[in-house]
């Protein structure tokens, strides 16, 4: 993995004082600039009533796909062969679909970060559609939200953009992707991954991984000093399992197979997978500023492998 040439340059090459000064160097001091209706509206969609919950295999996953696709598009992401969509065979004759597109970066053979979401849901369960508007219609829309500002402010490193299929499904979409990469594993340095982050009234956002990825934690903690929202470091004791969200969504597939990455979420323990998390219960002011917050933590980390290398 690049993962691995890139992991061990960082680790050696990295201390935090070098890591921050990097940071101040070439990162915003303030929120990143987002299409904020373009965001809400599509979250909002994603979580309708006629995308029937997003379950692979289902018209309502196929309906949230074809957003997807029509928005990596507009916003400039070029697709992975000749199209965005991906698809991959799961149990049972189901299939399902990865949605992918990349930027070419400021040196497009420089290794890849992926920046991932998952977009499918639990599906309709006794009459009540479970609509997953913060599971992960929240992440799925920021997708190409963020893509559309590095297209505007492009980093060193190509960026990929994977909304992941079956996640609720043994992770099947980011295993899929993993398992045949579109770019070589090996030039893959980094995945972000995000799952429900549009919802906490308390304005906290947790990054999970640093413990695992330790060069991580000073370029977390950079960000936090100027995010817009509460940004901490957690839930990643390889001890216990059972609060180790870095097993529990679409990253654990990158740690798997020897690629750095990193889990960014919220602790919305009472809706998940509840017939209630709905678009109307997301708390909007922070989920863009949610969203600001990533794309500052993308920004960081790509600086911090251009200081590092390869």
């Amino acid at each position: 993995m690049t993962g691995r040439a890139v992991l061990r340059a960082v680790t050696s090459t990295v201390t935090g004082l070098v890591v921050c000064a990097a940071l101040l160097a070439q990162s915003p001091s303030s929120p990143a600039s987002i299409d904020v209706d373009a965001l809400l509206a599509d979250a909002r969609r994603l979580a309708a009533d006629d995308m029937q919950g997003r379950q692979v295999g289902t018209p309502g996953n196929a309906g949230a796909r074809a957003l997807l696709v029509a928005r990596f598009r507009a916003v400039g992401l070029e697709p992975i062969g000749d199209t965005f969509e991906h698809p991959f065979p799961m149990p049972g004759g189901v299939r399902g679909v990865n949605v992918l597109g990349r930027l070419p970066g400021r040196l497009p053979d420089a290794p890849h970060i992926v920046v991932s979401a998952h977009y499918d849901h639990i599906g309709v369960h006794g009459g009540q559609v479970y609509n997953g508007a913060n599971d992960n219609a929240s992440g799925a829309a920021a997708l190409p939200v963020i893509a559309e500002y590095f297209r505007r402010h492009p980093t060193r490193h190509p960026l990929l953009f994977a909304a992941f299929d079956a996640e609720e499904a043994n992770l099947a979409g980011s295993r899929a992707f993993v398992a045949e990469p579109p770019v070589r594993r090996d030039r893959i340095a980094f995945n972000l991954n995000l799952d429900m982050i549009g919802r906490d009234p308390d304005n906290i956002l947790w990054v999970a991984g640093t413990s695992r990825s330790p060069w991580l934690a000073p370029i977390v903690a950079d960000v936090a000093r100027r995010a817009p929202v509460v940004l901490r470091q957690g839930y990643d004791d390889p001890a216990r399992p059972a609060d180790d969200w870095t097993r529990q969504s679409d990253q654990w597939s990158f740690i798997e197979a020897g690629v750095p990455a990193a889990y960014v979420g919220v602790s919305d323990f009472d809706l998940h997978h509840h017939p209630d998390d709905d678009f109307d219960s997301l708390t909007a002011d922070f989920y863009v500023r949610a969203v600001e917050t990533i794309i500052a933590l993308v920004e960081a980390i790509a600086a911090a492998l251009e200081t590092a290398g390869p």
